[in-house]
This record gives structure tokens, sequence and C-alpha cells, in this order.
């Protein structure tokens, strides 16, 4: 598990386009590689939807919190799985926090690599996720990463 360090605050625009992205996620609207996380709470163990980014790099999943320490880290931490919606489709998937060294290697050698030849991606996570990939240091300290897999489901023997 990756050490708890300060929890960055969260963009206030985040709190006015949070609820419009679950809207139109759960609607079945393509946002990208924005889904719908849903998790357990930790304390209540009410499920907790939010707005997320899963950004799919040869072909592993990775989950990215540019805010550190918000409540779905926290919850996905403990709970470790979640499920995802997007275009009405919903997946089950664990989720594995990265440590420190290796979220320093998964910026600098899995997403820096693949921003290079996304120039739209990256201009969204330096500019909207005030993500500095060019310091993998920096980044992996004031972000939590999280690798997800699919869970195979009982009828089909892959993820759903």
């Amino acid at each position: 598990m990756a050490a708890q360090v300060r929890s960055s605050r969260v963009p206030s625009w985040v709190s006015l386009f949070n609820p419009i992205a679950r809207r139109l996620i759960a609607a079945g609207v393509p946002m990208g590689p924005d889904v719908l996380i849903t998790v357990r709470g930790r304390r209540t163990g009410l499920p907790r939807t939010t707005a997320v980014a899963v950004a799919e790099i040869s072909g592993r999943l990775w989950l990215i919190s540019p805010w550190g320490e918000v409540n779905w880290v926290r919850n996905l931490r403990a709970a470790g799985r979640a499920t995802l919606t997007a275009r009405r489709r919903k997946t089950e998937v664990t989720a594995v926090e990265l440590g420190p060294t290796e979220a320093v290697e998964f910026f600098r050698d899995v997403l820096a690599p693949y921003l290079r030849g996304n120039r739209v991606g990256a201009w969204i996570v330096r500019h909207i996720d005030g993500i500095d990939i060019s310091n993998p240091s920096e980044a992996a300290r004031n972000c939590r990463v999280f690798e997800l897999q699919l869970v195979a489901t009982d009828d089909d023997g892959a993820g759903s």
C-alpha cells in the first residue's frame, strides 16, 4: 500500500462537473476514458459512485487519483474491488494500489511514453489533472495509482 501523504485540494470545478458526468455516463453517453466507479464505503458499507478516468495502456487498466487521498481512494483501498460502469455496461474489477517506487515507475515507464503519442491526453493530464509527468517522483508523491484487473464471471469465464 502506498504511504499516505498529504491530500491535495480537489478543484472546485470537480464538484460541479461530477454530478453532470455521473448522469451522462449512467445514461450510456460515451465520455472517453471516463467511467463510473462504485465502491463500498469503508465505514458505512454503502455503495459510493463517482466519475473517474480509467486508462487502458498496453492491455492493462490504470486508475489515477490526481488529487491524492480523496474518499474514493480510501474506499477503494479498503474494499480492494469495485464496479466500473460505462455505456450501460458494468464490469467488476479488483484494485491493487501501487507503492511509492512502483508509482514512480508507472509515471516514468508507462504513462509518460503513452502520453508522448497522445497530445490531447497529455494536455488533460498536465493542465486539468495538474500532473507533471516530467517529474515522476513528484507525480507519485501527489497522486495515487491503482492497477485494475477484471474479475472473471461464472457465465463466460472472462470479465463482464
